[in-house]
């Protein structure tokens, strides 16, 4: 158990969450540790990192084991160790997942729409590509019309053309309009994204982890335990957020939107721990060849860039 109180009451209170689901925390592990530096760790040695969090070694076992069974994972046998690696699938799906995680600012906004007409899909191809469109950040703004105001075009190609519906669906753009935020297009947006219970899942973001920042930014000496534990609850729950966050424009969210400053506390508790998290996966994650691989130049563009 950490020294530091905040810690302490971060890591129990995971621990207390019922049912703890092991394959999503060995995804958040995975995606924001491992895929940097590698993507590939001998089992023995991720068990030993994830104990602090509550997980045991059968519980990880079967979730590793389930992870590959859904392609997001391969395992090589050397001797009597298991080394599982990322997929070239599940490589994909990570950076589709994380990206939007460490993007450091969004883009202004241009004004147009893109809008995706669904009617004519048949309806299970039309519940596939909704639920899909839905997590690329698409609400419903009128029956059969799925709209973004910021998609990004070439992974909205990519993804219909994967469910084979980029030839079924129709996809129009909008151009710039002049009344871009006015009161009844906020109404719509409110209503379309449920951005109240965003609102709040971020509020909760806030309090869980705002006291670990006020705590430890003006410490000298951060325990790398402590920051590993820190860095993969961050963005563990951040991640569970932001993926049901669609991104919108500031122009189209209310004034006091919580998302902005959860994005910023991530941000700079994320900068806090990074050093001595890399260095505490060195000590405690494994490969056949040794420790991990020095992480990739990628990693240190995380934020909008990382100081280590």
């Amino acid at each position: 158990m950490s020294k530091n109180r905040a810690v302490s009451q971060l890591v129990e209170e995971f621990c207390q969450q019922r049912p703890i689901r092991a394959g999503s925390l060995i995804i958040t592990v995975y995606g924001d540790s491992i895929a940097p530096r590698g993507g590939t760790v001998w089992l023995g040695s991720l068990i030993n990192s994830l104990e602090p969090l509550g997980l045991n070694q059968r519980l990880v076992r079967t979730s590793v084991f389930r992870l590959a069974k859904e392609e997001w994972l391969t395992a090589e046998q050397i001797g009597r160790r298991s080394y599982y690696s990322l997929t070239a699938s599940g490589r994909r799906r990570f950076e589709k997942a994380f990206k939007r995680v460490y993007a450091p600012v969004l883009p202004d906004w241009d004004g147009q729409w893109c809008l995706v007409i669904t009617s004519q899909l048949d309806q299970d191809l039309r519940k596939n590509v909704k639920e899909e469109l839905g997590w690329l950040g698409f609400g419903p703004i009128a029956p059969g019309v799925m709209a973004h105001p910021m998609a990004d075009m070439s992974e909205l190609q990519s993804s219909l053309k994967d469910l084979g519906a980029l030839d079924d669906a129709i996809i129009f753009q909008t151009h710039k309009q002049d009344v871009i935020n006015g009161r009844p297009l906020r109404l719509l947006v409110r209503d379309c994204w449920n951005l109240d219970e965003l609102s709040e899942s971020y509020r909760q973001f806030l309090n869980k982890f705002r006291p670990i920042w006020n705590e430890l930014k003006n410490e000298d000496k951060l325990d790398p335990e402590d920051c590993f534990l820190i860095r993969t609850l961050l963005i563990h729950e951040y991640r569970r957020v932001l993926l049901r966050d669609p991104q919108l424009p500031e122009e189209l969210l209310p004034n006091d939107w919580e998302g902005t400053a959860a994005r910023l506390l991530c941000r700079n508790l994320y900068r806090l721990v990074a050093e001595k998290t890399e260095y505490r996966l060195s000590q405690i994650l494994e490969t056949a060849e040794g420790p991990l691989p020095d992480a990739s130049p990628a990693f240190y563009k995380r934020f909008g860039g990382l100081s280590i």
